[in-house]
């Protein structure tokens, strides 16, 4: 996943103490309690200005599982289930997010990626690793 102007500038926000972001919103951790994973089924192209899943209708955010989000050194780990009939269409692009509610909160990342069709009946689970590096 690469970083959205609206992630870069959380991270700005994060690093000297402030407690709102660019837009004047406070910043809403991505802990256990508020991030998601977010699944949608468009292929357009990533812009760093993009600050939700492109989808039209075909897009889904669940929430954490349990420990998640971690960090080890430098890599943050998020893990998601989508279940049986969780996002049974195509698997394009994934993003992650500091709220489960879709158009709200800061889209971290967001990656398109084609990973198949997800069908009903069948539960998939997302894993996402950021590794911050110089």
């Amino acid at each position: 996943m690469a970083l959205t102007n609206t992630g870069r500038d959380y991270i700005a926000a994060a690093i000297i103490g402030t407690d709102t972001g660019t837009a004047g919103q406070a910043l809403t951790t991505f802990n256990n309690a508020n991030a998601a994973l977010g699944v949608g089924d468009s292929s357009t192209a990533f812009t760093t200005a993009q600050t939700n899943l492109v989808a039209a209708t075909n897009k889904l955010r669940k929430a954490m599982q349990a420990t998640y989000p971690s960090v080890a050194a430098n890599v943050i780990t998020a893990v998601s289930i989508f279940g049986t009939s969780d996002a049974n269409y195509a698997w394009n692009e994934f993003g992650f997010f500091n709220s489960t509610t879709d158009g709200t909160g800061t889209m971290l990342a967001r990656v398109v990626s084609s990973q198949g069709t997800k069908a009903a009946g069948q539960t998939w689970t997302l894993t996402y690793t950021l590794t911050l590096s110089v």
